[in-house]
């Protein structure tokens, strides 16, 4: 195997890792106006991600630094091009990351209701636009000689795209609420599997007829295999929430997302980013990838560094590994908002 095909690999890991990761948290958030009923409830289900979803981001990161290192070409093209959806995610996250550190800071229904707001928009966006930006990554997008994208945010919003964001969306809802029944306790932890049980028929149907388009129109023999796991998959995560078996299902849902991800890489390999213009003009892992001096470094660097990632990473799961529920929730202890505006003008004056 050489260097190029190495990193492509390395690459697609680290994505299916943060598809897995993120996609819980982001089901969490997205499912927060559905299963709170009370604030305490909703402090619940926060505090089941609070630990270790700016973890689970390091693999975003990782994995964007991975493609601007291995493959700059492709990074270029796929920044420049997808520019829009992007600064949406990341707005998406930035708005829910400050929504958790200031949430509790304030005791004040309006308060909590705003930064409520935000921890669902930054779930659902970022759930909904990654399914639409990798549906189109597979299919092809218009690029020119000069590997410059030519389309503009209209481009993406195609059938195909907006089947892979609709896909995302269900399967990280889906994928949240039975790690949900998983973490919690008591009538969330009900609530939230029956709600599993809810979404694990659209989300089957949804994900089945994505997977089936993927594979006939861009999919590789092999790849037929990722298809069946993924749905036999999704079929034991309904009946384990059926039944109430939320670890089973949880790991379902994670084999489920693996092999999604896997199926998107699979199809387009050789290929990083198809054109739909000119197959010559399309960028491949050898045409777009950095010398191979920069990929030995990045090796010695990935293979030193990776596994230290993944061991404290490890144990901040083992750390946080009990449920929660409503009684093990303190009262909250932010600044009433009286004394709020009081400490605001004392600072101004």
């Amino acid at each position: 195997m050489d260097l190029v095909t190495f990193w492509f690999i390395l690459i697609t890991v680290l994505w299916v890792v943060y598809f897995v990761l993120e996609g819980f948290d982001f089901g969490v958030g997205m499912l927060l106006p559905f299963l709170g009923k009370t604030d305490t409830e909703r402090r619940v289900l926060i505090n089941t991600i609070a630990p270790v979803w700016d973890g689970n981001e390091v693999w975003l990161i990782t994995a964007g630094a991975a493609i601007f290192a291995a493959f700059p070409e492709w990074y270029a093209t796929l920044f420049s091009g997808f520019y829009l959806p992007l600064l949406l995610i990341l707005a998406g996250l930035i708005a829910r990351g400050v929504a958790f550190e200031y949430r509790g800071t304030i005791e004040s229904d309006r308060w909590r209701r705003t930064w409520d707001g935000a921890i669902i928009f930054g779930s659902v966006v970022p759930a909904l636009l990654w399914g639409v930006a990798f549906a189109n990554i597979v299919a092809g997008v218009p690029i020119d000689a000069d590997k410059q994208f030519t389309g503009s945010l209209l481009t993406l919003l195609n059938p195909y795209g907006l089947l892979g964001g609709l896909t995302t969306l269900l399967l990280f809802a889906f994928h949240g609420a039975l790690f949900l029944g998983l973490r919690t306790e008591g009538e969330i932890r009900t609530r939230a599997i029956d709600l599993g049980a809810k979404l694990a028929l659209p989300t089957i149907v949804v994900a089945a007829v994505f997977a089936v388009w993927t594979q006939l129109a861009h999919g590789q023999a092999w790849t037929w295999a990722l298809v069946v796991i993924a749905a036999l998959a999704l079929i034991n995560a309904g009946y384990c929430a059926l039944k109430h078996q939320e670890g089973r299902g949880f790991a379902s849902t994670s084999i489920a997302t693996v092999a999604a991800v896997v199926l998107l890489f699979g199809s387009l390999f050789p290929d990083v980013m198809p054109s739909s213009t000119s197959a010559a003009f399309s960028l491949t892992i050898h045409n777009a990838s950095s010398t191979h001096y920069t990929l030995v470094v990045m090796s010695w660097v990935a293979c030193l560094m990776t596994p230290v990632v993944i061991l404290y990473q490890a144990w901040t799961y083992w750390v946080f590994r009990h449920r929660i529920g409503v009684a093990k929730i303190p009262p909250g202890h932010g600044l009433l908002w009286d004394a709020k505006k009081a400490t605001t003008t004392e600072a101004a004056v």
